[in-house]
């Protein structure tokens, strides 16, 4: 497995903004208790089993918004801050998948289709060939593949005119509100376009591979990989090989504004290959690129330029059209892995059901608030600006969390929400997602079904866990400012906790010591590529 050690460097760089202070909820201080790994022998009422967690110093000068509700009949069992608005990082993911599950149906599909404009004369089409999406984030470059074989199998070899990428489903908006511009390579913040591609079944749509093996000897230039096979990035070499033992420094970087990517630093002779997913600069003109590549792989020619953003005309003929997943389906890596595209993709797509406009984080937004409304929660208690979370301007409560909780459970879509969730310790990668790893050997593990959340300074778990009574409960944990690098084994001692406890009787489970728990350490795992824990 490839080392994905300089995409963690990169990635911290965004989080390592300094911790917003100005919430509506003022930051506070916890008392300082010692917290020894494992502990789990202290029996108090759940309040002061999960104030004592709160405590630890880890969040001493942060803020934490946390409520525990019975998920039956709704009773609050704890609650701290509750109407604290705090960034809740991905766990805005789940207003946007269940705003998608109600407002596009579980039987939502993309389309990408292939439509030809102009006359033909025998195995040559004198006009225009329009490459049409409708904002498919899962669209791989063996799917473009199959498009441009069904326009050889209607027998055209030649289009006179041009190839027109028809992105207009979608706004030209490419980034999120305040999405950080030093984050434009990184794959999680990839331009959003109704025309893209995927490069593997992670879906991370509008990004490329970038594997870099050392060469045989000291001095050789590395070698350079890209998947999808494409000549719409151009790779700068600047990294060498160096003598075996010698030091690995290999970055790799696209150059704003550019596809060009950069490699520098050293790899040694038998080293392991880094492997970064790196964003396109114009992801639309990216899938117009697989896609004319894979036009003449099959025989067909185009004559004219590439040209994006022009409306496919009425009248033209349909040749080739590909389908997504359904979006029960889709739900799967997107919520599993945390895909942020996957997010904002659904987002402008409701944007665009909602108004019959082009597709905008605007109208998205309005159209997830109008769901809201219907689930209990309040809009005008919450800020929300995009559907991955990526922005630190959203603000969410953790009780406006318990509503949609208790709320979707009533939805006829409710299973494949349920499904979608990571589940704790779960080593399958698409059903633990990003909660594989966590509360291993405790009765949470296979239990708790959560959406996780992170950034720098802001973490958040929010889902459903079972108690050791039997009863189903709710929790939303959102927690702000703090210093060390992790807080996660905080909210995971409060779930386990709660999975530990019942009606009668509560359990306190101390957090664990965290290696890295200084400032500026480890990264959850859903920022880690290629595995993602």
């Amino acid at each position: 497995m490839s080392r994905p050690v300089r995409r963690v460097n990169h990635r911290m760089r965004h989080w390592i903004w300094p911790a917003v202070l100005g919430l509506a909820v003022a930051t506070f201080s916890f008392s300082s208790l010692s917290a020894p790994a494992g502990a789990d022998s202290d029996r108090s009422g759940l309040p002061e089993a999960i104030d004592t967690i709160l405590g630890d110093p880890r969040m001493e000068g942060g803020a934490a918004s946390v409520v525990v509700a019975d998920a039956a009949t709704g009773e609050t069992l704890y609650q701290h801050l509750p109407s604290g608005r705090l960034m809740p990082a991905s766990n805005t993911k789940m207003l946007t998948s269940a705003a998608a599950l109600e407002l596009l149906g579980p039987e939502h599909r993309f389309t990408t289709d292939v439509l030809a404009h102009g006359e033909r004369h025998g195995t040559v089409l004198k006009g225009d060939l329009y490459l049409r999406g409708t904002g498919d984030p899962t669209t791989l470059a063996k799917d473009y593949d199959r498009l441009a074989e069904k326009v050889a199998a209607e027998g055209i070899k030649r289009v006179s005119g041009r190839l027109v990428a028809d992105d207009t489903r979608f706004d030209d908006r490419r980034q999120g509100d305040t999405w950080g511009a030093d984050d434009e390579s990184a794959y999680y913040a990839a331009q959003i376009s109704a025309l893209s591609v995927a490069p593997d079944t992670d879906y991370d749509t509008g990004t490329v591979v970038v594997a870099v093996a050392p060469g045989a000897t000291a001095g050789d230039r590395p070698k350079v990989t890209v998947t999808p096979k494409t000549d719409y990035v151009d790779i700068d070499l600047r990294a060498t090989t160096v003598a075996a033992g010698g030091a690995d420094t290999i970055a790799v970087e696209r150059q704003h504004g550019k596809n060009t990517i950069t490699v520098t630093g050293t790899v040694p002779v038998g080293g392991s290959t880094t492997k970064e997913w790196i964003t396109v600069w114009e992801p639309t003109r990216y899938a117009a690129a697989i896609f004319r590549d894979a036009l003449a792989a099959h025989g067909v020619k185009v004559g004219g330029p590439t040209r994006a953003g022009i409306p496919t005309p009425k009248g033209a003929r349909e040749l080739a059209s590909h389908a997504s997943m359904k979006l029960r389906d889709l739900l799967i890596p997107f919520m599993k892995l945390s895909n942020n595209m996957h997010a904002e993709s659904l987002t402008k797509a409701m944007g665009y059901k909602a108004t019959g406009r082009p597709g905008s984080w605007g109208d998205g937004i309005a159209a997830i608030g109008g769901y809201l409304k219907t689930a209990g929660v309040d809009p005008g208690k919450l800020r929300h600006v995009d559907g991955s979370g990526l922005s630190r301007k959203n603000n969410v409560a953790a009780d406006q969390f318990i509503k949609l909780l208790r709320s979707a459970k009533g939805e006829p879509w409710f299973a494949d929400w349920y499904r979608s969730l990571p589940v704790a310790c779960d080593p399958d990668k698409l059903d633990g997602g990003t909660l594989r790893s966590r509360m291993c050997g405790t009765p949470a593990a296979l239990n708790v079904h959560a959406k996780t959340g992170s950034l720098t300074g802001a973490s958040a778990l929010s889902g459903y866990v079972t108690d050791a009574g039997g009863r189903e409960l709710v929790f939303s944990i959102v927690l702000n400012n703090y210093l060390p690098s992790s807080v996660k084994a905080l909210e995971d001692a409060i779930v386990v906790t709660l999975a530990k406890s019942d009606e009668d009787k509560a359990v306190l489970v101390r957090p664990r010591a965290e290696r890295g728990s200084g400032q500026g350490g480890e990264l959850e795992c859903s920022w880690r590529k290629p595995a993602r824990c």
